[in-house]
């Protein structure tokens, strides 16, 4: 397996569609009185496999700098990886990472993490970060194994009842300067 910078202009548009299954989700508890306040995250299981999906395209206006990297193994692209420099907070973003389903627990998700972490530091970006949800226990779990960690979260980023859902927004992240 390889990992080579892909061309943004072939990509573009390119629509990707994310699934996983989680058992698990973070619920969120709150305290607070008036001396000070508080947020935990606790993990919690569904009471069934809950299967997700979404899509989403590559590239996307809103990016700064983007680029896109793909896996390849026997001539064909089995992951992708699309980073974003925000140069106003000179964070590198990963904006997409997934790994086709057939290939998921080969290292390739580690090798496509490895390449966000080395280009980062290339480009001489402080941080590197990545939203995830919630229910996507899965998916924390390695980022976390990554050396990211949980940085911020956001209640109501994709509807007024994300809690209730449960599936919020949660942020990650790894300081690199």
């Amino acid at each position: 397996m390889k990992i080579e910078l892909l061309n943004n202009d072939v990509y573009k548009g390119k629509k990707l569609l994310f699934k996983y299954k989680t058992e698990y989700f973070y619920d969120i508890e709150t305290k607070e009185n008036e001396n000070d306040f508080g947020f935990s995250l606790v993990k919690r299981p569904f009471y069934k496999t809950i299967e997700k999906q979404f899509e989403d395209i590559l590239l996307s206006d809103w990016l700064e700098n983007p680029m896109l990297f793909g896996a390849i193994e026997d001539g064909m692209i089995v992951g992708y990886l699309e980073l974003s420099h925000e140069k106003w907070n000179n964070r590198m973003r990963i904006s997409n990472i997934l790994i086709e389903e057939a290939y998921r627990g080969h290292g390739i998700g580690k090798a496509l993490m490895e390449k966000a972490y080395s280009t980062a530091v290339e480009k001489n970006a402080r941080m590197l970060i990545l939203e995830t949800q919630s229910c996507n226990y899965n998916a924390i779990s390695f980022y976390r194994s990554c050396g990211l960690s949980i940085i911020g979260f956001d209640l109501f980023a994709y509807t007024n009842q994300d809690i209730e859902g449960k599936e919020f927004r949660i942020e990650m992240g790894k300081i690199i300067i």
